[in-house]
């Protein structure tokens, strides 16, 4: 009898641990379903975040495209405005220059007529009364027959054409000389300068080209004296010289086809 009592005892202890270790296996499945409906919850907030986040790279893709696409478009119009103005400018450089030739050609057809017309004058003036010693005066003059400030200095110009420079230069020294106020008074002694660098006189041509600035400032012949003066600096080696001289230019005449050749200088010396 207790025999029976202590089976029945053991078998209800067995019963009682294998309903707890089947309770202790349900426990354990729900929390792994739990923690699957978890991972798949978190897995699907990903999935959104992620093509959340590639609908926004895309966007943004797309943005950069489209601003790349306006500065290139932006770019290509500028440089073809650029090219256009460069051209146009070219052309209106081209159009001036043209009209600068033909203006020096009418100008010195003009300078030719006008000597000419002076030596025809010249020639067909009678002569002049013969003077006493008595009457003289202490102030020397050209003679009756002298040519006219045109005639000579077509003279010149003739003569620095042929290459006779050292006729040329005492033609235009003669002009100077005896027409200091004329309008050529420029003109002629800038063609002095160039004689001398004709000749390969630099020194003389610098002095002769500085005149030209000193004292015809005004005149259209300045800038260009200005510019070779610079370019017999640098010829000769003398940079800071040519430096300064081309800076001087752009300085005095800023607008002159002759400054613009000096910034181009300056930029091939640094």
């Amino acid at each position: 009898m207790g025999k029976m009592v202590h089976l029945q005892r053991a078998k209800i202890v067995l019963m009682a641990g294998a309903a707890f270790m089947l309770a202790g296996c349900f426990a354990s499945v729900a929390q792994l379903d739990d923690l699957r409906n978890d991972v798949n919850t978190q897995r699907a907030e990903a999935d959104a975040n992620d093509s959340i986040r590639a609908v926004q790279l895309v966007e943004i893709l797309t943005t950069l495209r489209n601003v790349t696409d306006s500065i290139s478009l932006f770019s290509s119009r500028l440089n073809r405005m650029r090219a256009e103005s460069q051209s146009d400018m070219r052309a209106l450089k081209q159009d001036v220059s043209a009209i600068q030739t033909t203006t020096g050609q009418s100008q010195d057809r003009l300078q030719q007529l006008r000597a000419q017309i002076e030596e025809r004058n010249r020639r067909s003036s009678p002569p002049a009364a013969v003077i006493s010693p008595a009457d003289t005066v202490t102030k020397s003059a050209p003679p009756p027959d002298a040519p006219g400030p045109n005639e000579l200095f077509q003279i010149g110009k003739d003569q620095l054409t042929r290459g006779g420079n050292s006729a040329a230069r005492s033609a235009f020294t003669d002009f100077l000389k005896r027409f200091p106020d004329s309008e050529l008074a420029a003109d002629a002694q800038f063609y002095i300068a160039e004689s001398y660098a004709a000749e390969g006189s630099h020194a003389l041509a610098d002095s002769a080209y500085a005149t030209v600035v000193s004292k015809y400032g005004e005149s259209p012949r300045a800038p260009t004296a200005l510019y070779k003066r610079g370019v017999i600096a640098q010829t000769a080696g003398r940079t800071t010289s040519a430096k300064r001289l081309y800076n001087d230019l752009i300085k005095r005449y800023p607008s002159s086809d002759e400054a613009e050749l000096a910034r181009e200088r300056l930029r091939v010396l640094g």
